[in-house]
């Protein structure tokens, strides 16, 4: 009974050490886009990529609804290569309204097509190089 017992968790304890986490730069819901890199540069108006959350200064402040986001700069230093960050898709609505810039939903749209268009941009740009790690 021992050693039937002791296989049974053996067993168990394999599968679950077998299932792999998810990747942490997949985890949330995530759009990447273009988008004119705004700001005048100023300490008041930094340079930065349109729909950027403002930094959280003050302590009752609330949390945006885009919790992070990485970019890179286009070739001509005119847009910004974006990749937000949301908890849910909601987040992500003005961002989708808006038609005059390019999105792509991540998970969804076809990496291929996603390089194609953002190489337009940035000709070195590279996905698999681009992307924000969260905890």
């Amino acid at each position: 009974m021992f050693n039937r017992s002791a296989l049974v968790l053996l067993l168990l304890t394999s599968i679950l050490a077998a299932q792999r986490r998810v990747d942490p730069k997949n985890t949330y819901v995530r759009v990447i886009c273009v988008v004119p890199h705004i700001g005048s540069g100023t300490a008041a108006d930094p340079r930065r990529p349109q729909y950027a959350p403002a930094p959280v200064t003050a302590p009752n402040q609330p949390l945006p609804a885009i919790i992070g986001y990485t970019h890179q700069i286009s070739d001509d230093g005119k847009y910004a290569l974006v990749e937000y960050v949301a908890r849910d898709m909601s987040a992500f609505q003005a961002i989708l309204n808006d038609k005059t810039i390019t999105v792509f939903i991540k998970g969804k749209d076809k990496k291929t097509d996603i390089e194609a268009a953002l190489k337009k941009y940035k000709k070195d740009f590279d996905l698999d190089k681009f992307g924000l790690v969260m905890p």
